[in-house]
């Protein structure tokens, strides 16, 4: 699997599924959730309230329409919120695992992910970012590519320079 780089909006993301670091409730929220809520249109809180009537546990993974925006799928994950005093790294890491988890379920070859955690969430987009390269590391998959979309050029500065480019 090609791991790649880019800044911009993970919304307008030419792939075939987008990660969404979502909150618990998975109703939208704040930052990328409320960005692909938005981009997505209500299709996308549709499905989430459909498939997930209870939310997601931090560290899993589901995906559901990506409604109006150029991917199929968004794949919605709960990262670990360390200022509300999760600090267990190895949730960070399943995140990312359980995510190219379901885009093989669902045969997606390209997918787009934001630097889950990184942020209001409390982790540093170096954490998080190697965090993405562990779970990755040996895991069989369908996936061609994981794009790690970066808001910001310190964000992309951290992410580039993590995958060696």
């Amino acid at each position: 699997m090609q791991t790649t780089v880019v800044t911009g909006d993970i919304t307008t993301q030419q792939v075939d599924a987008v990660v969404n670091a979502a909150n618990r409730a998975m109703r939208g929220g704040g930052g990328v959730d409320g960005a692909i809520h938005a981009a997505g249109g209500p299709a996308v809180l549709a499905d989430c309230e459909a498939r997930f009537p209870d939310g997601l546990a931090t560290g899993d993974a589901g995906w559901t329409t990506a409604g109006e925006m150029p991917a199929r799928w968004v794949i919605h994950t709960v990262g670990p919120n360390r200022h509300a005093g999760e600090d267990d790294r190895s949730l960070l890491v399943s995140c990312y695992a359980r995510c190219l988890g379901v885009a093989g379920e669902l045969g997606a070859r390209t997918v787009a992910f934001p630097l889950v955690g990184a942020g209001v969430y409390g982790w540093s987009a170096e954490e998080s970012i190697t965090a993405a390269l562990e779970a990755f590391e040996g895991m069989g998959t369908v996936v061609e590519e994981a794009r790690f979309v970066a808001f910001g050029e310190a964000a992309y500065d951290v992410a580039r320079q993590a995958l060696g480019r």
